[in-house]
C-alpha cells in the first residue's frame, strides 16, 4: 500500500547548524523528499529527533535506589550496587523496564540512544528486545561477549578491565565500534583511553586541557552526562565536566543521561540543568542533543534526502509562542507534555 506524502509547515531547525527557517517540508516513504521556504511563519517548531549519547537502561529496575556510597560502590563492576541489583532482577522485569524508559523517551522526542548493555549476549537480546516494536533505534554497546551480537563494545574505565587492548582488538576485527567510560572521577584513565583510539569517550569530567586538544585532533567524540556527575558526587562547579573548554578546542560533544537508576533519561531536562550551570551556548547544546545520533549512521539532522526523525511543538499550545528566541526556550523551557507529535522514520 502506497503511503501519500506527508507536508509539515512551521519553523524547521535546518541542518547540523540547527538555523531557524519557515518551511513547508515534504516526506515521501520517510524520506524528506522537499525543505522550501515559506513566507508564512507558522508558530510549529520542528525540531530533529534526540538521540540520547549514553544511557544504562538496565538500570531502570534500580530507579533511585539510595545513591549513599562512592562511585566504585555505587557503579564500577563488578560488585557495584546497580551490577548487584541487576543481578537479582528477573529477565523479564529488566525486559519491561527498558521498555518502560524507552516509551518515556519516545514521549520526550527521543529516537535512538548509545547504551551500556550489562549481561553479555543476554543482555543485549534483553534490550532489542524491550525496543521490538517501537519507533526507537538503541545502539547497543555489549559487555561480556555482548559486544559481539552488538553494534559495540563498552568499557566501564581500562583501570577496570585486564587485557583491555586485546579486548578491544578483537572487537574491531569484528567491524565494532569502541566505547570507554574515561575522567570520570579524575583524569587518570583517559590517556590510556584515548590510546585506544575510540569511537566515543563517556564523560571526560576531570580532562585536562592537553587531553581534550588530543579529542578534538583525534576526532574522538565526548557524551557528557552533567546531571549524572553531579548525582554521583564527581562534579560540584561547571568547571567539571569542562564544556566550555571542550568548544573552545572544537571538541565534538555529544548529550547523554547516564545511569536510569539516578537520573531520568530526559534529554530536555539534561539541557536545561547543562544551559544553567554551565551557561552553554543554546544551539551547541540542542545540537549535542542530537549529534549522537552519528553512531547510527544515519543521523537525524533535518536535511532533504534523510530520513524523516523529528518532533514538533505546537507553540499555541503554550507560552512558547510568546517566545523571542526558540532555540533557548527549546533547551529551558519546552518538555514532553508540550510535543504535538513525532515524526519518526528509522
Amino acid at each position: 500500500m502506497k503511503i501519500p506524502p506527508l507536508t509539515i509547515s512551521g519553523q524547521a531547525f535546518i541542518g547540523e547548524d540547527l538555523a531557524l527557517l519557515p518551511v513547508d517540508m515534504v516526506i515521501e516513504n520517510g524520506i524528506i523528499t522537499a525543505i522550501e521556504e515559506s513566507s508564512t511563519i507558522i508558530p510549529r517548531w520542528i525540531c530533529p529527533a534526540f538521540f540520547n549519547a549514553h544511557t544504562h537502561l538496565g538500570d531502570t529496575i534500580a530507579m533511585d535506589c539510595s545513591v549513599q556510597g562512592d562511585l566504585e560502590s555505587l557503579v564500577t563492576p563488578p560488585d557495584g550496587l546497580k551490577h548487584r541489583l541487576l543481578a537479582a532482577a528477573s529477565h523479564q522485569d529488566l525486559i519491561r523496564g527498558m521498555h518502560a524508559s524507552i516509551q518515556e523517551m519516545i514521549a520526550g522526542g527521543t529516537a535512538g540512544c548509545a547504551d551500556f548493555r550489562e549481561g553479555g549476549k543476554d543482555g543485549v537480546s534483553a534490550l532489542n528486545k524491550a525496543a521490538e516494536g517501537l519507533s526507537f533505534r538503541p545502539f547497543i554497546f555489549g559487555r561480556g561477549g555482548g559486544e559481539y551480537c552488538a553494534g559495540g563494545l563498552g568499557i566501564s574505565s581500562t583501570r577496570d578491565i585486564r587485557d583491555c587492548d586485546t579486548i578491544v582488538a578483537d572487537a574491531r576485527r569484528s567491524g565494532k565500534k569502541i566505547a570507554v567510560h574515561a575522567g570520570e572521577r579524575d583524569s587518570g584513565d583517559i590517556d590510556d583511553a584515548i590510546a585506544l583510539d575510540p569511537d566515543l569517550l563517556i564523560h571526560c569530567t576531570h580532562a585536562t586541557k592537553t587531553q581534550l586538544r588530543e579529542c578534538a585532533e583525534m576526532q574522538i567524540p565526548i557524551a557528557v552526562c552533567p546531571r549524572s556527575n553531579w548525582i554521583l558526587g564527581v562534579a560540584s562547579s561547571a568547571r567539571h565536566p569542562p564544556l566550555k573548554l571542550m568548544q573552545e578546542l572544537g571538541c565534538r560533544i555529544f548529550l547523554g543521561t547516564d545511569n536510569v537508576m539516578f537520573v531520568a533519561p530526559d534529554m530536555f531536562s539534561e539541557m536545561s540543568f547543562t544551559s544553567t550551570v554551565y551557561k552553554t551556548d543554546a544551539r551547541a547544546l540542542l545540537r549535542a542533543a542530537v549529534q549522537g545520533s552519528e553512531l547510527t549512521g544515519d543521523p537525524f539532522f533535518i536535511h532533504k534526502g534523510m530520513r524523516a526523525n523529528m518532533f514538533i511543538l505546537d507553540a499555541t499550545r503554550s507560552a512558547l509562542q510568546f517566545s523571542r528566541d526558540p532555540v533557548t526556550s527549546l533547551i529551558k523551557r519546552a518538555s514532553s507534555c508540550k510535543i504535538s507529535n513525532n515524526v519518526f522514520n528509522l
